[in-house]
C-alpha cells in the first residue's frame, strides 16, 4: 500500500480523499493556494504546502510546483480528485516519468477515453451507440464549426474534448449563435482544462442523462459496472440533482451494452474508476463521453450500494485485487449539489460563512469542507456542499432529502438550497417526466 498520497485538489473532494486515506492508514499531503491556507483539507492533512496564488493556473494547475512538492514531501502517489488535473494525460505521464503513481488510468487511457472526440470513435468500435460522426475531429475555428453544424443539422452541442462538469460546452440552435459564441467557448475550454480542442454532436431535445459507474482492474482481467445513475436535472449542462437507480429508464439491449462497456475497458487496459455517460430517449441510449476519474456524484453510488469507491480506487492503483461480484444495491439514493450562488439569478456568492448547521439523522450524508468563519473564495467552482439521502425506495429517499434541506443552515452567503426544495416538490420530478432541458424551461416558475 502507498505510504503517502499527495491530494492534488481542494474543497470537499480533497476532504473526501483524505478521509479514505486515513481509514487506509495512508499519510496525506495537501497542496493549496495562498487564499486556501485555512481550508479544511489543509487542516485535515498530515502535511500541507502552499504552491502558488489564487488563480488555478498559479496553484492547482501548476504542474512544476506540484512535482516539487512531491519531491519535498516524499509522496509516492497522487490523487487528482475531479476537475483540475484529473484528466490531464500530460500530468499523468510526468508522474510516471518520476515513478510516482497517478491514482487513475494510464496517460494512454486518458488520451483515448478522456478526450471526448477520441472516445466517440472508440465507443463506436465497441458497438456503443453514438450521436454524430465517429470520425469527428477537433474543430479548429468558427468556419469549421459552421461546416460541421451543416453536416449534422441543428441543434448541435459543441464540447471541449477534455471537458467535464458542464464547462466548455454549449448548445447551438442556429448559425448566428455559432458565429457569436464559438470563439468564447474555445477560450473557456482553454481556461478550465488547459486545452481548447472541441468537437460536436447532434443535440437531443427530450433526453435524460444516464451514466454507468465503472471500476476496472486490467491486471486481474476484472471490470464491473456499479449501478446506473440518473443525472437529468441540470442547469446549463451542469448537474444539480443525481440519483440511483434511474427508476424511469428502460434501456433496450441493456445487458449487451453493459458487456460491450466491459470489453472496451479491459481491451484498452483501463485502470480504476470511471463513468460512461449517455443520453437516453425512447428506450435507447447514446454514448456522449467518459470521465476518466472520480465523479462529483460518486456518493450516490456509495450510498446505494454501501461501498467506498475512493478506497477501491486507491486499492486498485496500489495493486490490490478486488472482488466486487457480490455487491448489491441496498438503497435508493439522491444527491443535491449546494452551490454558493444566488438561487434566483445564479450569480456567484463568495463570502464568510457566519454560521453553518449541517443536517443529520438516519439516511443523511453530507460531504463538505465548510465550517463557521470559513471564507468561500470567488476563484473556484461554486460547489460547497453535497447532501446525499438514502431510503428503501425513491419516495423515502425524497422525504429524507426534504427533511435534510429543511435542517441545513448556511448563513453569510447565498445558496441554491431553496431551488432544491422547489424541485423536489414539482410534479414532473415526482413522476419522472423531466429531461435535461426541464429545469431551464421551468425555472421561471421558481423565480
Amino acid at each position: 500500500m502507498f505510504k503517502k498520497i499527495l491530494v492534488a485538489n481542494r474543497g470537499e473532494i480533497a476532504v473526501r480523499i483524505i478521509r479514505a486515506c486515513k481509514e487506509l492508514n495512508i499519510k496525506t499531503v495537501a497542496i493549496h493556494s495562498d487564499v486556501d491556507t485555512e481550508a479544511m483539507h489543509v487542516k485535515l492533512a498530515d502535511e500541507s504546502i502552499c504552491i502558488g496564488g489564487a488563480l488555478p493556473n498559479n496553484s492547482y494547475l501548476n504542474i512544476p510546483n506540484i512535482i516539487s512538492t512531491i519531491d519535498i514531501t516524499g509522496s509516492d502517489a497522487v490523487h487528482p480528485g475531479y476537475g483540475f488535473l484529473s484528466e490531464n494525460d500530460k500530468f499523468a505521464k510526468i508522474l510516471n516519468t518520476h515513478k510516482i503513481k497517478f491514482i487513475g488510468p494510464s496517460p494512454k487511457s486518458i488520451l483515448e477515453l478522456g478526450n471526448k472526440s477520441n472516445a466517440l470513435k472508440l465507443a463506436s468500435e465497441f458497438k456503443l451507440p453514438i450521436l454524430g460522426n465517429k470520425d469527428s475531429k477537433n474543430i479548429e475555428d468558427t468556419n469549421e464549426a459552421l461546416k460541421i453544424a451543416k453536416e449534422i443539422g441543428m441543434p448541435i452541442v459543441i464540447k471541449a474534448a477534455y471537458g467535464g462538469g458542464g464547462k466548455g460546452m454549449r448548445v447551438f440552435n442556429n448559425v448566428e449563435e455559432i458565429k457569436i459564441y464559438f470563439s468564447q467557448l474555445k477560450a473557456e475550454a482553454k481556461n478550465y482544462f488547459g486545452n481548447e480542442s472541441m468537437y460536436a454532436e447532434k443535440y437531443l431535445t427530450n433526453a435524460k442523462h444516464i451514466e454507468f459507474q465503472v471500476i476496472s482492474d486490467p491486471k486481474n482481467n476484472y471490470a464491473e459496472i456499479i449501478g446506473q445513475r440518473d443525472c437529468s436535472i441540470q442547469r446549463k449542462n451542469q448537474k444539480i440533482i443525481e440519483e440511483l437507480p434511474s427508476d424511469f429508464v428502460k434501456i433496450n439491449n441493456l445487458e449487451k451494452i453493459k458487456q460491450n462497456i466491459k470489453n472496451l475497458l479491459l481491451e484498452n487496459k483501463y485502470e480504476g474508476l470511471g463513468t460512461l455517460e449517455f443520453l437516453y430517449q425512447d428506450n435507447e441510449i447514446f454514448f456522449i463521453e467518459m470521465n476518466t476519474r472520480l465523479q462529483v456524484e460518486h456518493p450516490v453510488t456509495e450510498e446505494a450500494f454501501d461501498i467506498d469507491l475512493v478506497k477501491y480506487q486507491i486499492m486498485v492503483a496500489a495493486g490490490y485485487k478486488l472482488d466486487l461480484n457480490n455487491i448489491i444495491k441496498r438503497n435508493h439514493s439522491i444527491e443535491c449539489r449546494i452551490n454558493a450562488e444566488n438561487a434566483k439569478d445564479f450569480s456567484p456568492s463568495p463570502g464568510i460563512i457566519k454560521f453553518i448547521n449541517v443536517p443529520g439523522g438516519r439516511g443523511v450524508r453530507v460531504d463538505t469542507a465548510l465550517y463557521t468563519n470559513y471564507k468561500v473564495n470567488p476563484h473556484y467552482d461554486s460547489l460547497i456542499l453535497k447532501i446525499i439521502s438514502k431510503g428503501t425506495d425513491r419516495n423515502e429517499s425524497i422525504s429524507i432529502m426534504k427533511r435534510a434541506l429543511d435542517e441545513i443552515i448556511i448563513d453569510g452567503i447565498n445558496t441554491n438550497i431553496d431551488l432544491h426544495k422547489w424541485i423536489l416538490n414539482q410534479k414532473d420530478f415526482l413522476i419522472g417526466s423531466y429531461n435535461t432541458n426541464w429545469l431551464e424551461k421551468n425555472i421561471k416558475s421558481f423565480n
